[in-house]
Order: C-alpha cells, then sequence, then structure tokens
C-alpha cells in the first residue's frame, strides 16, 4: 500500500553559518585559515598626536573581525578631534579619548573586543614584558625615540611585527619591522602563473590517458579531434617532434613556434582545444625546476641548519629541498587549468593530477616525519599533513621577506643608511621615487626629538612638532630644511659619490618644498587622507597577520599633492 505521506528531501548539508555570511567577501581572499589567524590576532594601537590614521586603521580591521584591539592613548578629546577624528562625538567632550574611540569602534562589529588604556606610555613602556598579550603593533607618530627605540627592543625580542605611523598634511608614511626572516606560502600569485601541467616530464599515467586520448588521431572525426583535452595533444605532437629531432623537446623560441606553428596548429586549425593547446605551448614547454627564489629560500640557512623548534615552514622546506634534489622538480600542485574536453575525461584528467600531488605530498610528509624524529622535535609540535600540503601546492611561489628593523632618529646621532645607502642615492636622483619625502619625515622627527616642549604645549606629553608653535612658521620651515638638507648631504656623503648641478640643486628644492609643507600642516592630519592610509596600512597588516600576499617591503610613502604612493625597502 502507498504511503499518504511524502518524503522530505534531505536536509542541505552546505548552508553556510551566519559567520560565514557575514565574511563571505573576505573568506574569497585569506580563506578560513586567513580569518581564523584574524581573530586570533590582539593588536595594541600606541596613539600619539591626532591619532586620526590610527583610528582608521583599526576601523578597516575592526570590520573583517580582527580578534581584539587595545588602544593607548592618554589623550583628552578636545574641540579639534571632533572635526577630524568620526569615532568622535560632541558628548565626548573632556573624556578620554581611548575611551570613547573603543566604544565607537566596537559598534562597527559587536563580535570584536576593544580595550582602552590611559596610562602615559612614559610609565607603560616602563615595565617589563608589556607587550608579551599582542601580536602585533601599531606606533603613530610624534614620540619621544627613546621610547619608540624601547618599543623596538621589546617587538624584537617577542618578534612582534611593528607598525611606525607618520601622517601629516597631504603626506603620509608607514613603516613595517617585521621578524627577520618572514617566510609566507600563499602568496596568491596571478591565476596563470599557476598552471603546472608537466608536459615535458609527465609521469606514466598522465602519459597512458593521453595516449589513449590520442591514438589514431590522424584519422579521428572533426568531432572527435575537438574533445580531446590540450595536454593530451600536446603531450602527443611533443612525440612526433622529438621522433624529428633526436628525441629532444623544443627549447628556444623559435623551436616552441615552429613546434606551435608546424605541428599543433595544422593538426585541426579550426577547433577551439587546439586554439587552447598553441595558446599553452611557450608556457607549458619549460623544465618543471624551481627559480632561483625558490632555490634560495630551501637551501637558506634556516631550512638546512633545524633546531627542535624551528617553525613548521623551515622543516617543510628542508623536506621539499629533498624531495626537489631527488626528482629535480618540486611536488605537483595537482590544478588543472579549464579546458575544452568531454566532463568524463576532464574529471578523469583531475584525478590524475590530484593522484600525483597527494603522492608527492606524501613523499614530503614522509620526510618531515624524519625530520621531526631526528632533530628531537616535541611531538605535541608535530605539523599537520594539511599544512605540508598546502605547502607543497604553493612551492613554486613561497616567497621570504627578510625583515629589517625602524630606522629611528635619535637627538645628537647621525642618521646611518648602511648597507642601503648606494640604493637609497639611487632613488634620490630618480624623479618618480619619493624617497625626499621619506628624508623629509626622518628629518620632522629629528626635530620632534630636539625640540621638546612643556606638557602644556602641543596637545601635551612634551612633544613639539614642526608648526606646532606660536613663533611662527617661518622660523620652524628654517629649521626643518636644514635637518633635511643635512641628511640628503650626509647620505651622499655615505654612498661615497656626489651629485652634480643642478641635480644636486633641484633635489634640495624639492625637500625643501615637502618640508615647507610639513611645517604649514603644523602636525595637523587630513581626515581624508588619514582614512586612505589606514585603509592602506589594514590592507598590510592583514597580510602580515594572515601570512598571505607578499607585504610591503618595508616603508611605504603616500603624496597626496600628486595623488601617488612609492614602496621604499630603508
Amino acid at each position: 500500500m502507498a504511503s499518504d505521506q511524502t518524503e522530505l528531501p534531505p536536509p542541505f548539508q552546505d548552508v553556510p553559518t551566519a559567520k560565514e555570511r557575514r565574511y563571505d567577501r573576505q573568506l574569497r581572499l585569506w580563506g578560513a585559515a586567513g580569518q581564523m589567524a584574524l581573530e586570533d590576532t590582539h593588536l595594541i594601537l600606541i596613539n600619539n598626536g591626532p591619532g586620526v590614521t590610527g583610528v582608521e586603521t583599526l576601523k578597516n580591521l575592526v570590520l573583517p573581525g580582527i580578534g581584539q584591539f587595545t588602544i593607548l592613548d592618554s589623550s583628552i578629546v578636545s574641540e579639534a578631534d571632533l572635526g577630524v577624528n568620526f569615532f568622535l562625538e560632541p558628548s565626548s567632550l573632556g573624556k578620554f579619548r581611548a575611551d570613547e574611540t573603543v566604544k565607537l569602534l566596537m559598534e562597527l562589529n559587536p563580535e570584536v573586543k576593544g580595550h582602552a588604556i590611559k596610562e602615559p606610555l612614559e610609565s607603560f613602556i616602563s615595565q617589563d614584558k608589556i607587550f608579551a598579550p599582542y601580536t602585533l603593533i601599531l606606533v603613530t607618530a610624534p614620540i619621544d625615540p627613546a621610547i619608540l627605540s624601547r618599543i623596538q627592543l621589546h617587538a624584537e625580542a617577542l618578534q612582534i611585527p611593528t607598525f611606525y605611523i607618520h601622517s601629516v598634511g597631504f603626506y603620509s608614511s608607514f613603516s613595517i619591522q617585521i621578524p627577520p626572516a618572514f617566510p609566507i606560502v600563499e602568496t596568491h600569485p596571478e591565476p596563470t602563473a599557476t598552471d603546472d601541467l608537466r608536459v615535458l616530464k609527465p609521469w606514466p599515467a598522465l602519459q597512458d590517458f593521453a595516449n589513449q586520448k590520442t591514438t589514431g588521431l590522424e584519422t579521428m572525426s572533426a568531432h572527435e579531434k575537438s574533445h580531446i583535452p590540450y595536454v593530451c595533444l600536446l603531450l602527443y605532437y611533443l612525440e612526433v617532434w622529438r621522433a624529428n629531432h633526436d628525441g629532444k623537446a623544443p627549447e628556444t623560441y623559435k623551436e616552441k613556434a615552429e613546434f606551435r606553428d608546424q605541428y599543433v596548429r595544422k593538426g585541426s586549425p579550426d577547433e577551439e582545444n587546439f586554439d587552447e593547446a598553441c595558446a599553452a605551448v611557450l608556457k607549458s614547454l619549460n623544465p618543471p625546476t624551481a627559480n632561483s627564489t625558490v632555490r634560495a629560500i630551501l637551501s637558506s640557512p634556516e631550512a638546512t641548519e633545524l633546531t627542535p623548534t624551528s617553525p613548521p615552514f623551515w622543516l617543510i622546506a628542508n623536506a621539499i629541498h629533498k624531495f626537489y634534489t631527488t626528482h629535480n622538480q618540486l611536488p605537483l600542485p595537482g590544478a588543472v587549468p579549464d579546458m575544452k574536453a568531454q566532463s568524463a575525461d576532464y574529471i578523469k584528467l583531475q584525478n590524475i593530477y590530484k593522484a600525483k600531488a597527494r603522492q608527492d605530498s606524501a613523499e614530503v610528509l614522509t620526510t618531515v616525519r624524519e625530520l621531526e624524529r631526528s632533530t628531537g622535535r616535541a611531538p605535541k609540535l608535530a605539523i599537520d599533513e594539511k599544512e605540508v600540503e598546502n605547502f607543497c601546492r604553493g612551492a613554486a611561489h613561497i616567497h621570504l621577506v627578510r625583515g629589517r628593523p625602524l630606522q629611528i632618529v635619535r637627538p645628537g646621532e647621525k642618521v646611518k643608511f648602511g648597507d642601503r645607502a648606494e640604493d637609497m642615492l639611487r632613488e634620490l636622483e630618480n624623479p618618480e621615487s619619493l624617497v625626499k619625502l621619506y628624508l623629509a619625515f626622518l628629518a620632522w622627527d629629528e626635530f620632534v626629538a630636539t625640540h621638546a616642549s612643556s606638557p602644556e604645549q602641543a596637545g601635551g606629553e612634551g612633544i613639539r612638532v614642526p608648526g606646532d608653535t606660536d613663533l611662527g612658521l617661518e622660523a620652524d620651515g628654517e629649521k626643518l630644511t636644514g635637518i633635511a638638507h643635512k641628511l640628503v648631504d650626509d647620505l651622499i656623503t655615505e654612498a661615497g659619490t656626489r651629485i652634480e648641478e643642478p641635480e644636486y640643486s633641484e633635489i634640495r628644492e624639492k625637500v625643501a618644498a615637502i618640508c615647507e609643507e610639513l611645517v604649514r600642516a603644523g602636525g595637523g592630519e587630513l581626515h581624508n587622507l588619514a582614512s586612505l592610509t589606514g585603509g592602506m596600512i589594514a590592507q598590510e597588516v592583514i597580510k602580515v597577520i594572515t601570512r598571505q600576499y607578499i607585504p610591503v617591503d618595508n616603508t611605504c610613502l603616500f603624496d597626496g599633492v600628486e595623488s601617488r604612493a612609492y614602496v621604499l625597502r630603508v
């Protein structure tokens, strides 16, 4: 007897959670692992001066769901704050700026926890291990260089990434101090750069599949030919080429062009899959060898001199280096680009590549486990298998940033450019470079370091910035320009060369013009430029937190007058 009840369909298995719906777009950028890293972060903002850029940076981190943030700021909200800081209200007047900004920032995302510290920076920084709870530090100028030096030492000891931020009038900059070795696996290269079909070194399963699909190719109908995956076509015509060229594959551009035009294209010039094969010739007919940058990372001292506490990256890098030495190729990523083919054939081809990728990853994992035992690594520190798989997929595009300390101007000490002096001089001679703005900000810091004021001036805490005075702008302009010109001369001297006229005078004039604008701003921040800079900084913070994409190395400058940005390594 038939039942009168209608059978209900099974419940949906992949309905996104509320969090996945809220963060959908960013999850597409940095994935679940990146989001987890963001939510595990506790960032501290040491907010000095007007403090607008720092708060705007936090806004762009609270929205995507940073775990916690703390604002250290002992300032009291003034009328001037209300004109530039959108995270203050008229009712905030006379209250602590940290409390008020934290309260309004937390309204953006109820899942984020915010904290405020109203203690003066001088007493806060004097405590031991004060930065231990934090995973990233933001510091805004102006700040006493002695205090900034202490922050830097704490950050270096704990290997906490630190951002030092300037925002004055139409100009801004930020420098990043990250650990001396900062490796990145998920660099997110262009999709076309990740295709790795191993056409020149096919393994048996791939070659057998290609042979099966191309047997009798010359006598096939046009319909049959049109559904052969292009990787099979390339393998077929490579065999034909080798038969006519002493077993060698095309190597030079001329040979590859001949292979494409005289072999592949003539096979069936009007079919889409043959067009795909022709388009793939130049990028697919390359040996699967790692580039020099990747090889240098895999053989770097951190990878070859392992310890029981070496970060997982370096153990996996050592294992992949052994794999590369054995096979003269990196582990196969396993992804197959779109191509015209029968669905069944395309799925089978995908499975062939995935199976080989899993085989390569398993070999690397076995080596990793051997390294863990040989180095005496604690069992609780065992590397997750998924981390090895992820590294193997991105091995051809890993990147290593060698972090450098912040360049801090200290009163009475000459600024030294060290091993970057010659590069900095070339930047100085490059009209497109914003190194002159960088030197002007160094001069601005030196002015701050040598022109202390009473706590009643310039917002308190004994800091005075160029232009923030009742004595007139001209005197400060002359002092700041003189400091900047001396920095230019010191750089030229340290680089061991000279710049001839009229270029030398043009450089000094440009630096003087920037200094004049910095003095005119009087340490003030424009909200639109602070908002733009905060977005740029937040982007780099997320790169550092998630260890995805490649962060700025190591200073970014923005000229709001000419509306252009520039990255400089100093």
